[in-house]
C-alpha cells in the first residue's frame, strides 16, 4: 500500500457470532475522530445496556506517526478483548473505523484463548460483511475558466480520467479539481492543453478523498 492511500470500511454494519453460549455482536461504523469514536460506543452502550460487556477498538487517520489507536477490554481480563479486536482491524490495513463488540455472557466462562479467539472472530466477520473501499491522498487545484469553455473543459478533464471535486459559478468557473501527487505535472500539462494556454491550475490544498 502506497503512501498516499489506505484502505476503510466501504459502509457500516454488524455481524453477531456465538461461543459456547455467549453471544457476540460486533458494530463496526466509519468515523473521522476520537469523539465520534467514543459516541459510537456510549450509543451501543445505552442501546444494549442489557448486555455484560461493550469492548471496543478504533483506528482514525492515515498510517504514520499521527495515527491515533485505542482499544478497551471493558472488564474482560486484561488483554482479551480490545487488543484481538485492533489486531483484527490492523491486519485488514484498515482506518478511521471503530469495532464495538457488545456480549451477551451465556453461562459459561470461556477462558483466556477463548475469549481472544471470540472477540477477534466477531470482527472479522463485521470487516467480512462490510467490504473495504480506499482512500486516497488526492492534491487540490483550482482552475478557473470562463463560462463559455467550461463545460467542454470539465467534460475533457473528466473525460481523461481527473477527479472534479467541485464546480463553483461566478465571474467565471472555479473548477476543484483531485489530483494524485505523482500525476499533477501531467494535469497541469492537460489543462495547458485543453485551454490553449490560456488556464493554469493553482495548488489550494490537499484532501483523502473515497477513491471508487
Amino acid at each position: 500500500m502506497s503512501a498516499g492511500s489506505y484502505l476503510t470500511i466501504a459502509r457500516d454494519t454488524q455481524a453477531e457470532t456465538e461461543a459456547r453460549r455467549s453471544r457476540f455482536l460486533c458494530t463496526l461504523e466509519r468515523v473521522e475522530d476520537e469523539d465520534a469514536a467514543r459516541a459510537v460506543v456510549d450509543r451501543l452502550r445505552r442501546a444494549h445496556h442489557d448486555a455484560r460487556h461493550h469492548c471496543s477498538a478504533f483506528v482514525l487517520g492515515p498510517p504514520g506517526g499521527g495515527q491515533v489507536v485505542r482499544s478497551s477490554d471493558d472488564g474482560e481480563p486484561s488483554g482479551t478483548a480490545g487488543a484481538p479486536m485492533l489486531e483484527v482491524l490492523r491486519g485488514h490495513g484498515l482506518a478511521d473505523v471503530v469495532a464495538v463488540v457488545t456480549r451477551w455472557f451465556g453461562g459459561t466462562l470461556l477462558g483466556a484463548g477463548g475469549l481472544v479467539r471470540a472477540y477477534g472472530d466477531a470482527v472479522r466477520a463485521a470487516v467480512d460483511e462490510a467490504g473495504t473501499l480506499r482512500r486516497g491522498l488526492l492534491r487540490e487545484l483550482a482552475l478557473e475558466v470562463g463560462h463559455d469553455v467550461a463545460g467542454r473543459v470539465e467534460s475533457d478533464l473528466r473525460g481523461r480520467g481527473v477527479v472534479v471535486l467541485d464546480t463553483a459559478y461566478g465571474a467565471a468557473v472555479t473548477l476543484r479539481l483531485g489530483v494524485p501527487p505523482a500525476e499533477e505535472d501531467a494535469v497541469h500539462a492537460l489543462v495547458a492543453e485543453l485551454s490553449g494556454g490560456a488556464a493554469e491550475a493553482l495548488v489550494v490544498g490537499e484532501r483523502w478523498v473515497d477513491l471508487r
